[in-house]
């Protein structure tokens, strides 16, 4: 292992494979550290193995997608953009797609062409990569990053770039080693919290009921803290597990849930699903009167069929405290309006979220008021980068988080490389 570098760089995610790109293109010797046998481990399991690289909406959408601090980093989305990324890997032989809600996957629908091709690259660019490789602290010499330490070995460098992901999915890596290396430095960080994370409920119809495993397609979810306040309302799909809600529009919420948890851990949140969010409830009751006028005889159950899936109506109608066979003809406008209610406000009870090993992202980090939005560059020590997922920055799910990766990469990489050429030893 060679020990005199201008930039290491600690991760092999997004962001570290970025900033080595980085860095590298902008005439900076690089050595890439991770600790894993192998590059790109938690890339290989985003977008269900697909890897849901970017997301096609302009820098102002991207930013109203990233609730965790997004003003932070509209300077490395204006440096390089989605659509920068996506002409990076085409040039890399890379050729990409855009699905709905505007989220970018490679054609192949292989997340592992993603890492072949960043491997291949920074391959071709110079970059040492060293696997297996665990930093264990950072060497900061008057004020100066000079380098890392692997156990007793000392690797030297002008500037370095931690990247080291964050506390979701620890298998991949991500166990929060570069948040206590940053701290033993003088940089603060953020209280961790789960960010993109299922919801966990108590309502004995989702935890013990046969909606498990059922799917709703766009629906609205909102929730609401002990005194009634909302919290956040998202749209997405949602998918009823044994724990509760997860899929993108559960997930986009769980931020909300967590955050409001570390608030108050044991006060009542509550969640509302709205089935049908491009209708109103009184159109929605004058349709299950139209459906009950046509076929009178018809028990509410199957009229509720028409509408939602058949799982699902037994719930309802247990909420509405009608019997499956009541006859549609009969009901009256305040039957309707209770069911149409329904179908705009499910409720749901919400004991909390998932555990952060499981989130998707972890909310928090070190402190972005300790470092330069222009250069991600250390406001404390000076030849010190930051990239990814380690910083105070979250998104939600959709390819946001992803295209923050690669660009704050992109911009340490840039900047470290800069540092470099311009300092004097």
């Amino acid at each position: 292992m060679g020990t005199n570098y201008d930039v290491v760089i600690v991760g092999g995610g997004p962001a570290g494979m970025m900033a080595a790109a980085s860095a590298a293109a902008h005439g900076a010797s690089v050595q890439l550290l991770e600790k894993n046998d192998q590059l790109g481990r938690k890339m290989l399991i985003t977008g269900g193995g697909r890897c849901n690289l970017t997301n096609r909406a302009d820098v102002a959408e991207m930013v109203a997608n990233i609730p965790g601090n997004g003003k932070f980093v509209y300077s490395s989305l204006h440096r390089f953009s989605g659509q920068d990324l996506r002409n990076f890997f085409k040039r890399l032989g890379l050729a990409t797609k855009v699905e709905d809600h505007g989220r970018v996957f490679p054609i192949s629908d292989k997340a592992q062409d993603v890492v072949n091709a960043l491997t291949k690259h920074l391959h071709q660019l110079g970059v040492r990569i060293s696997l297996g490789t665990g930093v264990t602290s950072l060497m900061v010499e008057n004020n100066h990053c000079r380098g890392v330490m692997v156990g007793e070995t000392v690797i030297r460098a002008k500037a370095v770039v931690l990247a080291t992901g964050g506390v979701s999915y620890p298998r991949t890596g991500s166990t929060g080693e570069g948040h206590k290396m940053a701290e033993r430095v003088g940089h603060h960080v953020t209280k961790l919290f789960p960010a993109a994370v299922a919801i966990t409920c108590t309502d004995p119809w989702i935890v013990q009921r046969e909606v498990q495993g059922l799917s709703l397609a766009n629906v609205n979810i909102t929730v609401f803290n002990s005194r009634d306040k909302r919290l956040a309302t998202e749209t997405g799909d949602i998918i009823f597990t044994h724990w509760g809600l997860s899929g993108p529009g559960a997930l986009r919420v769980g931020r909300a849930v967590a955050l409001e948890r570390q608030r108050e851990p044991d006060a009542p949140i509550r969640g509302a699903l709205d089935l049908f969010p491009t209708r109103s409830s009184e159109e929605l009751a004058r349709e299950l009167g139209k459906l009950a006028q046509a076929a009178p005889k018809k028990s509410v159950k199957n009229l509720l069929i028409m509408l939602v899936p058949e799982r699902l109506v037994k719930v309802l109608l247990e909420l509405a405290g009608m019997p499956p066979e009541t006859p549609g003809g009969p009901l009256n406008k305040t039957q309707l309006a209770k069911l149409a209610d329904l179908l705009k406000a499910l409720p749901v009870h919400i004991k909390g979220t998932r555990p952060i090993e499981e989130a998707t992202v972890t909310g928090g980090g070190v402190n972005i008021k300790e470092i330069d939005p222009r250069t991600m560059g250390s406001k404390l020590i000076r030849g010190l980068f930051f990239a990814g997922e380690i910083l105070d920055v979250d998104a939600h799910t959709g390819g946001f988080n992803m295209q923050v990766a690669f660009s704050t990469g992109y911009v340490a990489g840039e900047a470290a490389a800069l540092f470099v050429k311009e300092t004097l030893d």
